[in-house]
This record gives structure tokens, sequence and C-alpha cells, in this order.
């Protein structure tokens, strides 16, 4: 079956100023309709921590809740999300209490006045997980250079896929021009591999489950990967608002520490156990969803135990946004838009490679 031509869309990049200038004015607006930091609760009295899920996906705190890491709180999905950089509004203007995107986008909506702080990473690149980029094993396509006026997929604009993108053609040594030339195609994931295949794209972002039953079927190699570029290391991150924090402490102590235990049980047991923990997640809540995606899962992408975050994870898209004019040079300085203070695995409480309890660990898994 062809993919039909409305599910690709060729995106042309508006002026950086004038795009951030719109998301400014979007935070303004919605931060101003009152969000505050007053959270519901239970009958019991755990607060109640909001959040959009991911279709055939367990998020962290998901795996933390089905774990019983948590004391104080409870979650509650209220939807799917379409992707990172809604996720993180949404939780910027208070309709949820959390939200995880690429670091660049966490960056771009700080900047944009929105009251976020990150606590916790969220996915990344390790040795067993990455995002790559492909071509047809039979492809010209050999280096940056060969992408000048090539069209490349991927699942949406301003987050991980952009910039990564942009940031290899750069570090290839194309200009601000020929990298402007590279046309970015918005392809939903499950239709980049056939788009590839059936020459409507040049290249094809993959990841997860659309990545490995790619590669199985053959006929592709990659051009690059993000774990070319940077190695490993952590490109995401979970906000919350900063007045939710102020008036939650205890709830946000307790949703970062039972996540970061999560994260460190999938680093540390078998990827079969994680497997059959997620499926068995996805059964008992009942969202219909496919469970397949959950088969092809690695790794927990986290390259450090209970995905402490570094200061360089966001340092290096904010030198990012400045390079290429998306952002002043009075630009904000990164230990100002996360906090490792509730974490752990940072604060003291558990060594940093113990295991989910605390207690010494044979290593990664």
């Amino acid at each position: 079956m062809p993919v039909r031509p409305d599910t690709i869309r060729s995106t042309w990049r508006p002026r950086a100023a004038a795009g951030l200038a719109v998301l400014t004015a979007l935070v303004m607006l919605l931060c101003g309709c009152g969000a505050g930091g007053e959270a519901a609760e239970t009958a019991d009295g755990k607060t109640i921590l909001r959040y959009q899920g991911w279709s055939g996906k367990v998020g962290f705190h998901e795996l933390a809740a089905d774990l019983g890491y948590y004391d104080r709180i409870q979650l509650e999905w209220v939807g799917d999300t379409t992707s990172g950089p809604q996720d993180i509004q949404s939780a910027a203007t208070g309709e949820i209490e959390f939200g995880s995107a690429f670091n660049g986008a966490v960056v771009k909506l700080n900047v944009a006045g929105a009251p976020i702080t990150s606590v916790l990473s969220s996915y990344g690149a390790d040795a067993n997980e990455y995002t790559g980029y492909y071509v047809l094993e039979n492809s010209p396509i050999r280096s940056a250079r060969d992408l000048i006026g090539k069209k490349i997929g991927m699942n949406t604009l301003g987050a991980h896929h952009e910039f990564l993108t942009r940031e290899w053609l750069a570090q290839q040594g194309l200009t601000q021009d020929e990298i402007k030339s590279v046309q970015l195609v918005v392809v939903p994931p499950v239709n980049t591999e056939q788009a590839l295949r059936e020459g409507q794209l040049d290249v094809a972002t993959l990841s997860s489950i659309q990545r490995e039953s790619a590669l199985a079927r053959g006929g592709i190699r990659p051009l690059f990967t993000d774990r070319d570029l940077f190695g490993a290391f952590s490109y995401g991150t979970y906000v919350m608002r900063d007045d939710f924090i102020a008036a939650n402490p205890d709830a946000v102590r307790d949703f970062v520490q039972g996540t970061a235990r999560a994260v460190r049980w999938t680093q540390i047991h078998p990827r079969e156990e994680v497997i059959a923990r997620f499926l068995d997640i996805i059964h008992k809540r009942g969202r219909t969803e496919s469970a397949e995606p959950v088969k092809y899962w690695r790794s927990s992408g986290i390259p450090v135990p209970g995905a402490v975050i570094a200061e360089r994870e966001l340092q290096i898209w904010i030198d990012w946004l400045v390079r290429n004019g998306e952002l002043d040079q009075d630009k904000p300085a990164a230990r100002d838009l996360y906090t490792n203070e509730y974490n752990p695995y940072a604060n003291g409480t558990y060594p940093a490679e113990g295991g989910p309890d605390g207690q010494a660990s044979a290593g990664e898994k």
C-alpha cells in the first residue's frame, strides 16, 4: 500500500525570531490563565499528578507507580500527547503537572517565559538505544554534502530529530545556506520507513520499533546516529512548573525519587524482565493500544544511574541556539534551568551507582 501524500508534509522553517515570538505570546497568554501551584488530592491525602502518555509505551513514572515506588503521589493519565514540545507546553500551562521533551525544546520554552524547571532526565542514547538517520542501501548519499536539496523525514519539527540533523550537518562543514536547503519533512513514524523505500524521502529518521523492524527487513543503512554526535548522552528531561514545585515540595520529591529508582530498575534488570513488566502494565491499564512497540525495547537510553541531569546536557543546546541565531547572547545559564535536588542518586540518599533501593548494584544489564 503506498503512503498517502497527506501523511507527508514538507515544512519550511520560519525565521527563528518570529517562531520564538509566537511561542512567547502563547506562553504568556496561557500562563496568565492562573494555573497556580494548587494540586488536587486523593481521599487519603496523596497529591494527584496529571500527565499525558504515549500509546504503546510505558513511561518511567508509570513503571515507578507499578513498582510501588511512590508514597505521597498518585498519577492520573489524562490522554496521550502528540510530541515532546506539546507535552511540556501542557505542563507549562498547568493542564498537567509534568511533561517530558528534548532539552533543546525545554530551553526554548524557558526562554519564551515558561516558568518550568527540569527535574530528571527522561531519555537519551546509550550503548543499546539511539536514533538513526537511514538511507537505502543503494542510495548515492554518503555524506552530509550529498544531502543538499534532499528530503529528511522525521516525526515533528522543533525537537530532537531536527536539532540533531542540523547539528550533524553543521559539524560536517555545511554552511547555513546549505543546511537550509535540506528539506525537513514531517512524517508519522509508522509511515517513515515506507516513504523511504518508495522514494518519497531520501533519509528516514528511525528509532525504537521503527528502527528495529526496518533493520530486520534489510535494504537500509545508517548515514549517522545521534550517538555518533555526542556518544552516550541524555537528550530530554521531565519538567514541572515552578509554582507547583514551590507549593508541593514533598510531592515533587516523591515523584523524582520514585521515577529515578524506576529508571535504575530498568538499568540493572535483564531486558526480558523489563519487557515482561511493561507488557503487564499495558495489559492492566486497558487503553486499547498495541503492546507491540514494547517488545522492541532495548534499554533505558539514559547513560547514568537514576537519570541525574548533567549541566552540559542543557548547555550544549543553549550554545547551539545562540550559534544559530535563535537566542540572544544574554542567554540563560543552564544551571538555572534544572535541579538534581530531589534525585536520590544526586543528593546523597543513595550511592551514585546503587540499585533502585540504594543497595549495591551488580551494574548495567
